[in-house]
């Protein structure tokens, strides 16, 4: 383990809080210290749950070393029972109790609850929160997960949606607009899993024809062990962005045995067409760093580089189970993937590449502030607005939508500074002019400057370097011509033959002032 200030994530017992935080009817008995309870915090306060986690601690403290914490644990698992009736119970140590070597499995048998009692082996010392989350998550599956599907003649396809959890980012969203696909689609869904399911709706998950996989790090295991012990096919595609929605219907419809043209047809997105429209030209070519989960960094880099046209100069992932992904990925652009779980790492990747636009966690927006960078979030960890009270979905057509919005915004705020400083000075525009469309109050306009002036010398003819002309083209049309002139005067003020790249953001940097 490290000592830092910030983590992307928790220790492994975090993520089964959030499965067990997602679900109904379990329960979850954690053997830990005082201290180890501040996990509660993280789902009433920045989810903003109305309800606090269905978790008991035994809060062991210091003084109960020396003495029976096995009994300790088992008193908390019998109460647990007796208070709360749930249809199942997990069980497991935090990273601390770890060290003291009890057998939470074993403690809780010996009570012979006439509930399923699910024992969880957590090694909270090499494993993080998302393995903890998916470890948990295919444990009950493989506890619970039983039925047989129906014959398919005189019924809808059923599937089941696998993956979204408590503190997931925008998970509750992207269940909605994946559930409306699905329904337009004509397929039915039997289980939702495990947010708002109960052990009961697990024993169902057999029942289903197949699976859908939306988030890979919590739910690839469940989905395979699904596949492998009922033979579910399983579609892993994460509809994030308009190209892989499509991909996402299709290998949906296939799986279904249904057409997937009507809902394609009418595929409600407006991101292509805002993304080929001329305000986005100012788009075109942005250097963009992607950093978080594999899940969510993987679909950003595809959709920055095949719908918005950024030009992706950095990728990278916390998730280390999701190393290879994340680096194949990243050798498509031409680049080395930032395998880490260090912020300071990430930050001193974020300078090496110099981007103009940071994609990345709550961290990439505190390291992106102190630099000055724009960014968005689009993956967790995350902080209370990223949880807002409106719809606002990442998956699906709208979720593409709602990308685009969300990435866009930061970069036409710096588009905004760009004008003022380069109009800062215009005679028309400056501060101190009065409105274009109102009259002059009366002011006569200035004499005319008829004094005799020295003789000029021949202006020096400038010229532009290709890769200047192709900087100057990112610049939205309507304020091009603006910039031209301010550059080729600057140039001609130093004696500049050359317009190169260089000689463009200095004629900016001045005229900003």
């Amino acid at each position: 383990m490290q000592l830092t200030l910030w983590t992307y994530e928790g220790p492994p017992h975090i993520g089964a809080i959030r499965i067990a935080t997602a679900m109904r009817g379990l329960h979850y008995v954690l053997h830990a210290p005082q201290g180890d309870t501040y996990a509660d915090l993280l789902f009433t306060m920045i989810e903003r749950r109305d309800a606090r986690p269905p978790v008991t601690y035994t809060t062991f403290q210091a003084r109960d070393l020396g003495a029976d914490t096995a009994a300790i644990f088992q008193d908390a698992v019998a109460h647990a029972y007796a208070r709360f009736r749930p249809q199942a119970m997990i069980v497991g140590a935090s990273c601390t109790a770890e060290l003291i070597q009890d057998d939470p499995g074993g403690l809780a048998r010996a009570l012979d609850l006439p509930i399923p009692v699910i024992p969880l082996e957590l090694p909270a010392y090499q494993k993080k929160e998302n393995w903890g989350a998916s470890e948990t998550f295919y444990r009950l599956v493989r506890a619970l997960a039983g039925g047989t599907a129906a014959p398919r003649a005189g019924r809808r396809p059923l599937c089941n949606v696998l993956g979204p959890t408590a503190l997931g980012f925008r998970h509750r969203d992207d269940l909605v607009e994946i559930t409306k696909i699905l329904g337009a689609l004509g397929i039915d869904v039997n289980v939702v899993a495990p947010l708002g399911a109960t052990p009961a709706d697990l024993g169902r998950l057999g029942e289903a024809d197949f699976n859908v996989v939306l988030y890979p790090e919590i739910a690839r295991a469940a989905g395979q062990h699904l596949q492998k012990t009922f033979g579910q096919p399983m579609v892993e595609i994460v509809p994030i962005g308009v190209q892989a929605t499509i991909r996402f219907v299709e290998a949906v419809a296939a799986a279904a045995g249904v057409d997937p043209a009507p809902v394609l047809a009418g595929a409600p997105s407006r991101l292509p067409w805002y993304a080929r429209s001329v305000d986005s030209t100012y788009l075109t070519d942005k250097r963009v760093f992607i950093f978080g989960d594999a899940t969510h960094a993987l679909a950003a880099a595809r959709v920055a580089a095949t719908e918005l046209g950024f030009r992706v100069v950095g990728l990278g992932t916390y998730t280390r189970e999701f190393a290879r992904e994340v680096r194949a990925e990243a050798a498509l652009h031409g680049i080395e993937a930032t395998i880490t779980d260090d912020y300071l790492d990430v930050e001193a990747a974020i300078q090496a590449a110099g981007p103009e636009l940071v994609l990345g966690t709550q961290m990439e927006r505190h390291i992106a502030k102190r630099l000055g960078l724009p960014c968005a979030v689009i993956s967790a960890p995350i902080h209370v607005q990223d949880f807002p009270a409106r719809h606002a979905p990442q998956m699906g057509f709208e979720g593409a939508n709602v990308l685009f919005d969300t990435w866009v915004h930061p970069l036409m705020m710096g588009l905004e500074e760009h004008l003022l400083g380069m109009f800062r000075e215009d005679a028309e525009f400056h501060g101190a002019a009065a409105p274009s469309h109102l009259p002059r109050h009366g002011t006569a306009p200035a004499a005319a400057h008829t004094e005799a002036l020295p003789a000029q010398a021949e202006p020096i003819r400038v010229t532009w370097a290709t890769e200047a002309e192709k900087e100057l083209k990112k610049i939205p049309f309507f304020v091009r011509g603006k910039a031209r002139a301010n550059t080729e005067r600057f140039a001609r003020e130093r004696a500049l033959p050359l317009i190169t790249v260089e000689t463009l953001y200095d004629a900016k940097a001045h005229f900003g002032r």
